[in-house]
């Protein structure tokens, strides 16, 4: 994706300005409500028009003041996935779906129906009128409608606000593997570092309509650690019974858990707080996870010290305070013991 912008907006009292060039696959816009995120999603998608500048994507003027240039929403092939579905109330499953495809010229489809709908998980639900979909079968068959307009690039803006927690983390899956397997750009709209973790790899900082800075999304948790801590998130496959608890490959490691993942990629939250190091092997402990790291290096402003351990082939971060780094002699290169919790590990569900 080459995506140029260069553009101001003024809406009542709110002025919004942003100067980028992306060329990332998957990117974020970033910020609280009422940062921007929304006005700049409809700027691109030509749904507003900019008061002055230009947008280019993919070598293609798509707005230009000065030329007087300003493409249609329908013929800058952007699609866009909104929080609300938006589907034809009077079609079925399957129309909504191709509605898109049939409008879009052969020399463009470049995304096999069949292969979405497998992705998608959409193929017993073809004739299934729209009225019985649950929040997260609609949002998949606007996304699959989406990208079978087979788009430049897709706008997502936020897609899962409004869903229940069971439905989000149901839902996330599908967009991952829908984003890896078709290679379609993504600029993904939210104010959910969480949700901006499993999406993006780089992120923009939006407040009060200007953009505030651009990072990789690991350098955003990492700099969000004062405020809310760090959370750490692993891909564990299907488990096997250890006793009472379950045990878990994690690269080259075992943990053991107190909750049962469901898949083969189940993926669960660790609290950076919750990892306890020590200097050497404990003699005893209740935590039933204890991982031998080498620390990659230090992070963090105030009394919140993020060390970044490389735990065999895998990385963790914990979160400690300045006094354990001094007593620990913790530095990069210096090994110690991780110690975790059974329960301290939590199931995104």
């Amino acid at each position: 994706m080459e995506l140029e912008v260069e553009i101001e907006k003024q809406n009542g009292a709110f002025r919004f300005a942003a100067s980028f060039s992306l060329s990332a696959r998957r990117c974020g816009i970033f910020g609280p409500s009422g940062s921007g995120k929304s006005t700049l999603m409809h700027l691109v998608a030509g749904l507003q028009k900019p008061d002055r500048g230009t947008i280019r994507l993919a070598g293609k003027i798509l707005f230009d003041s000065t030329a007087r240039i300003n493409v249609a929403p329908e013929k800058r092939r952007i699609g866009v996935v909104f929080q609300h579905a938006h589907l034809f109330p009077h079609m079925n499953v399957r129309s909504n779906l191709f509605y898109g495809w049939q409008r879009t010229d052969e020399a463009a489809r470049r995304i096999a129906p069949d292969a979405l709908i497998k992705v998608l998980n959409l193929g017993h639900l073809l004739d299934r009128g729209i009225d019985r979909l649950s929040g997260g079968e609609r949002q998949r068959v606007a996304l699959g409608r989406t990208v079978l307009a087979c788009p430049q690039l897709i706008l997502m803006d936020e897609p899962l606000t409004g869903l229940d927690r069971e439905l989000k983390y149901q839902i996330i899956p599908y967009l991952q593997k829908v984003f890896a397997e078709f290679a379609i750009p993504l600029l993904f709209i939210s104010h959910s570092l969480r949700e901006m973790r499993l999406m993006t790899d780089e992120v923009l900082v939006f407040r009060e309509g200007l953009l505030q800075g651009r990072m990789t999304t690991e350098e955003l948790a990492r700099s969000s650690m004062t405020a809310a801590g760090y959370t750490n998130m692993l891909n564990l496959g299907r488990p096997r019974m250890s006793g009472d608890l379950w045990a878990y490959r994690w690269g080259k490691n075992e943990l053991v858990l107190t909750e049962q993942g469901e898949s083969d990629d189940d993926l669960f939250e660790l609290d950076a707080r919750e990892i306890v190091l020590f200097k050497r092997h404990p003699e005893a402990t209740s935590a039933r996870n204890l991982l031998t790291c080498r620390v990659k290096g230090l992070f963090g402003v105030n009394n919140r010290v993020g060390v970044e351990l490389a735990c065999g082939d895998q990385t963790l971060v914990a979160q400690i305070v300045p006094d354990a780094v001094r007593e620990l002699a913790i530095e990069p290169g210096a090994e110690v013991v991780a110690a975790i919790k059974a329960s301290s590990f939590r199931r995104l569900h």
